[in-house]
């Protein structure tokens, strides 16, 4: 009788993280960035159909890297768990703390199961604050369940870390929208190391959303890519 196949709790979890970093170092970058009205997210994506960034509820946007699949996932449970508490109780209460907690709860709860595959991917929530009420939030949940908030800036991906350190040197306050949506894009170029990517990022290659106060009850919208062309080939745009 051939032996059971035997596995150390440690030996299991140390798989269990190797396969989930590389599912998410792997994934192009996110960065959101406060401006002036609002929160804007710049992301890389070849994609015209496969977002990395949508709306979750009326003053909520989610942003992810890693498995599209799983990401799917992810915004399908937040649009529906949101839709359910704003419908329940009130519209004030479905907010970025308690989507990000759900989120946490969630995919930590799949993490500590031995026999079950880790999610690989790692999620950016952002919510727009009320003017003279409340600030904005921004919140990073890890591919382990491990929650995280930023002030001004957030970043999620394989260069995440060079990514903040580039941006801790250049972001200033109330900046206007194209001026953050320029700095992201110049902030993904500065730390791509790929070889295969000398040349900048066009605007067929990037994904822009925001979440802008000067919008009616749902503050979500996804800029078109001929805009963010303008936008980058005009610096005196603004």
């Amino acid at each position: 009788m051939a032996s059971p196949i035997f596995a150390s709790p440690e030996q299991i979890m140390t798989e269990k993280d190797e396969l989930a970093r590389k599912g998410v170092q792997f994934g192009r970058d996110v960065i959101a960035m406060d401006y002036e009205g609002g929160i804007a997210f710049v992301a890389e994506n070849a994609s015209r159909t496969l977002n990395k960034v949508s709306e979750i509820y009326d003053r909520l946007a989610l942003a992810a890297v890693g498995n599209i699949q799983e990401y799917e996932i992810m915004r399908t449970v937040g649009i529906e768990q949101a839709e359910v508490k704003g419908y329940t109780y009130s519209r004030e209460d479905v907010t970025a703390r308690w989507l990000a907690n759900l989120y946490s709860q969630y995919i930590g709860g799949v993490w500590r199961q031995f026999d079950t595959k880790p999610f690989e991917v790692e999620l950016l929530i952002a919510e727009l604050g009320e003017p003279g009420y409340s600030a904005n939030r921004l919140y990073r949940i890890s591919y382990n369940g491990i929650l995280a908030d930023d002030e001004k800036t957030a970043v999620i991906g394989g260069k995440a870390k060079e990514i903040r350190e580039w941006l801790s040197e250049r972001y200033e306050d109330d900046l206007s929208l194209p001026d953050v949506v320029r700095m992201g894009v110049q902030a993904l170029d500065a730390t791509r190391a790929s070889e295969d990517d000398d040349d900048k990022l066009a605007s067929d290659r990037l994904e822009v959303g925001t979440l802008s106060e000067s919008r009616g009850r749902r503050k979500f919208s996804r800029m078109p890519r001929e805009e963010i062309a303008e936008l980058l080939e005009d610096p005196t745009t603004d």
